[in-house]
């Protein structure tokens, strides 16, 4: 099994990356984790306390998890990937069914930040993108897809993502094997990571 971590700041394109690596490779061959299903289990909290944590930190996410589930998979076995409501700010209690392939593919913003974790991946993959970009698109998801208004998410982003961005995300940077920038025509980057998961399959 090949292992494709791929992180890179909220609203970089990572979702555009890994859409574009699928669509190069044989279906059926690569399946997909998402650090956002990892988020810890906060049930015991009210609506109003999940509201307040910080989701951008490392420690949100349930790393401990997130490595159980994937060693599972590279020995063979299929796991239960917990469901996450970006709405209730919880896991929904419903599971994925994950069933182990040829290539695995972890992507999230907070991947790189866990030593254990990054060394679980035979290619490390930064998507870059410009801030005001990443602003841009974080606010077109939040507003559309969850329901925050605009205030919320500006807020939000200049006293949690900004800040959170430039002290963990940005530095893992120097623990990629590629660095991808994210424009529409970048498809050298695409073809390279094509080339080297062909090689390795």
């Amino acid at each position: 099994m090949l292992i494709i971590g791929i992180a890179g700041g909220t609203g970089c394109g990572k979702t555009t990356v890994v859409n574009k690596i699928l669509h190069e490779l044989p279906e059926g061959e690569v399946g997909i984790i998402s650090q956002d299903s990892y988020y810890k289990d906060t049930t015991h909290l009210s609506f109003n306390e999940r509201v307040k944590i910080n989701f951008d930190h490392p420690t949100s996410i349930d790393f401990d998890l997130l490595i159980n589930h994937l060693a599972k998979l590279k020995a063979g076995q299929s796991i239960h990937q917990p469901v996450y409501s970006f709405v209730k700010h919880n896991r929904t209690g419903d599971t994925i069914f994950t069933h182990p392939r040829k290539v695995m593919i972890v992507e999230g913003i907070l991947i790189l930040t866990n030593p254990k974790l990054r060394d679980m991946f035979d290619i490390k993959i930064f998507v870059h993108a410009d801030s005001d970009e990443r602003l841009i698109r974080r606010l077109k998801r939040d507003i559309a897809e969850r329901g925050r208004d605009l205030n919320e998410v500006l807020t939000r982003y200049q006293n949690t993502l900004k800040p959170m961005h430039n002290q963990f995300i940005e530095p893992t940077k120097e623990f990629a094997d590629i660095i991808i920038p994210n424009n529409k025509h970048n498809t050298v980057a695409i073809d390279i990571v094509k080339t080297i998961i062909t090689d390795r399959l």
